[in-house]
């Protein structure tokens, strides 16, 4: 339902969302995923749970690419990607309960293991930051980046090496002992973890492969990939809202590290965002809503977390955050999601600016300024019930009003528009 200009010098092309998660990716890489041969997750862990529904039956995943439904498409979890043993290798187990082969499932040598002491950790450290707590899922997805670039982390090439393997759990859990003491009964015995991830590493090890070369032989070979990222671009570690941010590069230039692969093999970037916007955890979002608006947008979405089952933080959609997305990925396209929820609305705002607090225009960097001021442009609603419209000529003449004002203010053309959660309930523009 989405044809995209395919460069066959360029056969990468990325889907990134473009807001602080939850865009939809999932469902979104899944209708995609038909048109490529290896669908590649570039960096996060367990953390990023996204959806798909199908008739009566939701696949939930969080570490397998979105493709799982996708027969002729093989899945690979890239090098950037920070990856629970145990997570994985449950996540296996229901893909295959679910009548899907595992075997075309493949996990980079050079991805990080998370380990249980990591989420001890990352619940630790939340703990000790009181009010100004993150938000983290306390999977210990943070931790494990942190031993990544102290160089205490455990690859799954190491898993191969069960004596190199242990030799290495030991040296991080040694130091980390400090730290430990102060986390009491939580710290999961050495031994424990040990044993635990010998015995997973059997049930893995079949899925491991040399990653850089497994990409590079298929890019060589004229296949082509669609590049998945996790959580959104606001969330990025460097260019997001800052501390309240993953650890992990989320934005279109992090699947060149995540993967291996350089720019020159990338083609199109498509950007993901919903028709509204929400957030989970702590940090600034411009443009919450905190009344019953705020209440209606989650109700009508149901917007509470895949992982975590936390209720998300709703508002209208934020241009000027987009705007800012949209430059760092470089976009080329736009996918719109969940139009459908904005059914009913009298009318629908969307934050075209900020100002300080004197007045002075501004822009995505003056995000976290208490004192920020937005300015919103409002759009009528529609009542009709769009779920059955396939092509946006279709929709009311108000919801292409909002559409093409969204256009204008991101300056990316939109090329698809979600509208409704089933795996078909999209509508096409281009």
């Amino acid at each position: 339902m989405i044809t995209l200009p395919h460069h066959p010098a360029r056969p990468v092309d990325i889907a990134v969302g473009i807001q602080w998660g939850d865009e939809g990716k999932g469902r979104v890489v899944d209708l995609m995923a038909a048109g490529y041969d290896i669908i590649a997750r570039f960096g996060g862990g367990d953390n990023a749970g996204h959806s798909i529904e199908v008739g009566s039956r939701k696949l939930a995943l969080r570490i397998v690419p979105s493709g799982a439904l996708v027969e002729s498409s093989e899945l690979f979890i890239g090098g950037g990607t920070v990856v629970s043993l145990r997570g994985l290798v449950d996540e296996l187990d229901t893909l295959r309960a679910a009548g899907i082969d595992v075997s075309r499932i493949r996990i980079s040598d050079r991805a990080h293991v998370v380990f249980p002491y990591h989420a001890t950790l990352d619940r630790l450290s939340e703990r000790e930051r009181g009010a100004g707590a993150i938000g983290t899922t306390g999977r210990g997805i943070g931790p494990a980046y942190v031993d990544r670039a102290g160089r205490l982390g455990i690859t799954f090439g190491d898993l191969s090496r069960p004596e190199v393997c242990a030799q290495k759990i030991r040296q991080a859990m040694l130091a980390r002992a400090s730290v430990f003491a102060r986390a009491g009964g939580e710290v999961p015995r050495e031994e424990d973890v040990v044993s635990e991830t010998l015995e997973l590493a059997r049930l893995v090890l079949p899925h491991v492969v040399d990653g850089t070369t497994y990409l590079h032989t298929a890019i060589e070979s004229g296949r082509r990939i669609l590049a998945e990222g996790a959580q959104g671009s606001l969330l990025d570690v460097g260019y997001g809202s800052y501390p309240y941010v993953t650890s992990s590069h989320t934005i279109a230039g992090g699947a060149c590290t995540g993967l291996g692969i350089g720019p020159r093999t990338v083609g199109n970037v498509v950007g993901i965002a919903k028709a509204y916007a929400t957030r989970v955890g702590g940090g600034p979002f411009p443009s919450e809503l905190l009344d019953e608006t705020g209440e209606r947008l989650r109700s009508a979405g149901r917007e509470f977390g895949v992982v975590t089952g936390r209720p998300r933080r709703c508002g209208w959609f934020d241009a000027v955050a987009a705007r800012y997305a949209a430059r760092l990925n470089g976009l080329s396209h736009l996918i719109i999601t969940k139009l459908d929820v904005l059914a009913g609305f009298e009318r629908i705002g969307v934050v075209t600016g900020y100002r300080r607090h004197d007045g002075r225009p501004c822009g995505a960097e003056a995000m976290s300024d208490p004192d920020l001021i937005v300015d919103i442009s409002y759009f009528d609603g529609w009542d009709q019930d769009i779920r059955d419209t396939r092509h946006a000529r279709d929709l009311p003449a108000a919801a292409r009003a909002y559409l093409d004002a969204l256009t204008k203010f991101v300056g990316v053309p939109i090329a698809l528009i979600s509208v409704g959660p089933e795996r078909s309930a999209f509508a096409e523009v281009l």
